[in-house]
């Protein structure tokens, strides 16, 4: 085996320190073929889906790409926009909006890049710029708030994957989860504050997560109890009752038993209830994308509606949101401790000791 080294490297380059946003990852294009390659790879990471190999590689490719990629390029068709999918556009835009906070501190000391898990553009090429660059000292933070083996665990594992065809490996600090960090409550409560200021409030507030089967619940997975302990904490921030707001969890796939309440069932009951006006909060989500725009915005608020609900209101995520990225900055230097970049002084020294020793600068 070869290990990759960078070939714009040089023994008199400055060792900078880096900065990896991921997130899950978008289509290239809303069209079945798109769709199909993305779902492929997605669908195949044995985190996300925990079925024995080979039985799973069947029902996959002789099922499921045949069915689900044009019905997907379809729901994408609704959200995507004139540059592309929103869930890459919010990314891109945290990240432009993190790099220009970090280098207020940390000036060209500091390489801020993004990177998705699954489709374009991959944790692979984000850590290749990184590296290029000259980073030495690298802090990766998953943009999912709460930990799910299936989204930071297979976050860590691409990473790890791309680390052990290097040569040089940086020193690495990873953030699993941030689903309890004040800076982020207060945001979120903060988002939904503001759109009370706008249109009052509803009968019941709903915190709408993404779901994952039970099965990974009982097998040790936090995420169930992190997505809990984030609506408390957002709930004393707003001051709420209990009977004021539900946790519910949306977008299953397959037919196992996945964490409950479901989202769907809850907005199609809560009418019978005397729940006539809703409002719907996702704070498990960083980005706006398709499971929020469509998902909750749209094919949820049909539910609720034809069950007999008369008002219903989407709150969007935090995006880019001043207070978000506030709350990613802060996050980032707690964990950039102890980080610093190096001099150019020290670097002008190795460089001479290797040329000494015949290495080409």
């Amino acid at each position: 085996m070869k290990f990759q080294g960078s070939p714009s490297f040089t023994h008199a380059q400055v060792p900078k320190v880096g900065v990896l946003l991921t997130n899950l990852g978008t289509p290239d294009a809303p069209t079945p073929k798109a769709l199909r390659t993305y779902l492929a790879e997605f669908l195949s990471d044995p985190r996300v889906v925990e079925v024995p190999k080979l039985l799973w590689k069947v029902i996959l490719h002789g099922v499921i790409l045949r069915i689900r990629p044009r019905r997907s390029a379809e729901a994408y068709k609704t959200v995507w926009t004139d540059e592309g999918s929103p869930l890459l556009l919010h990314t891109q835009q945290q990240t432009d909006a993190v790099r220009s906070q970090l280098k207020k501190t940390w000036g060209e000391d500091i390489v801020v890049e993004f990177g998705m898990r699954y489709g374009n553009p991959s944790i692979s090429s984000a850590l290749e710029k990184l590296m290029q660059q000259g980073v030495t000292k690298l802090v990766v933070l998953p943009l999912y708030p709460q930990y799910s083996a299936s989204t930071s665990g297979s976050t860590f594992d691409a990473i790890a994957h791309d680390f052990t065809r290097r040569r040089w490996l940086p020193d690495f600090r990873f953030i699993s989860c941030y689903h309890d960090q004040p800076e982020y409550i207060q945001a979120v409560a903060n988002k939904i504050k503001a759109h009370w200021e706008t249109h009052g409030r509803a009968d019941k507030l709903i915190f709408s997560y993404h779901g994952i089967p039970k099965r990974y619940l009982l097998n040790g997975d936090p995420y169930h109890c992190h997505c809990y302990k984030t609506t408390r904490l957002v709930a004393e921030a707003l001051g709420l009752e209990k009977d004021a707001y539900m946790t519910t969890f949306q977008s299953r796939f397959g037919r196992e038993e996945w964490l409950k309440p479901y989202t769907d069932e809850t907005l199609k009951a809560l009418p019978g209830q005397g729940v006539k006006s809703l409002q719907v909060v996702c704070p498990g989500f960083s980005s706006d994308c398709l499971e929020t725009i469509e998902e909750i915005g749209e094919e949820n608020c049909e539910y609720f509606m034809e069950a007999g609900g008369e008002r219903y209101e989407y709150i969007p995520c935090l995006n880019s949101d001043e207070e978000h990225i506030s709350a990613l900055i802060s996050l980032l230097e707690q964990h950039l401790q102890g980080f610093h970049a190096g001099s150019s002084e020290k670097s002008e020294q190795t460089a001479a000791r290797a040329k000494e020793l015949g290495a080409k600068l």
